[in-house]
């Protein structure tokens, strides 16, 4: 037989009684589940060489995206791309942990130039994208933030 300490059973019955939390803990768990399995190695594209420029892959859809912005700061998300009314520009998403980003983008040879900004943080960021699409579909470049002087990497790997 074990025995509880009173704090633990105090609790265990606030937990047990509060259906928000189970729910609450519940989607923390199932969205880090989904993080970490978009995110893990198994499986994982490497870096391909640039696509011929005859030859680039479609860039249209879901990424998994991970990076370093200007401070050195590792962060990861979601990059959705869309196509835009002209050929080869494309609407650009991120959802990033506490942000969501938009860019217009233009796509020439194997070369993606974006111009983004933040649309929901408290911050005003925009800046300018430079990606190399790989004959995988690996995107991979520089990001550039108004009012930093280092550049971030940023590398988006196609969901398959």
């Amino acid at each position: 037989m074990t025995k509880t300490i009173p704090h633990d059973r105090e609790l265990s019955n606030k937990f047990n009684g509060d259906n928000s939390m189970k729910r609450f803990l519940f989607a923390v768990t199932l969205i880090l589940s989904l993080f970490l399995t978009a995110c893990s190695k198994e499986g994982e594209l490497e870096i391909g060489p640039p696509a011929p420029l005859d030859a680039v892959p479609d860039i249209v859809g879901e990424y998994a995206v991970n990076g370093f912005d200007p401070l050195g700061t590792e962060y990861s998300g979601r990059l959705s791309i869309f196509p835009s009314e002209k050929a080869d520009t494309y609407k650009m998403q991120w959802i990033i942990v506490g942000s969501i980003q938009e860019g217009d983008a233009q796509l020439e040879g194997n070369t993606l130039t974006v111009q983004w900004r933040s649309i929901s943080s408290m911050n005003d960021s925009q800046g300018t994208a430079v990606y190399t699409i790989s004959d995988n579909g690996v995107i991979n470049g520089i990001r550039t933030t108004v009012g930093y002087p280092k550049e971030g990497i940023e590398t988006a790997y196609p969901n398959q």
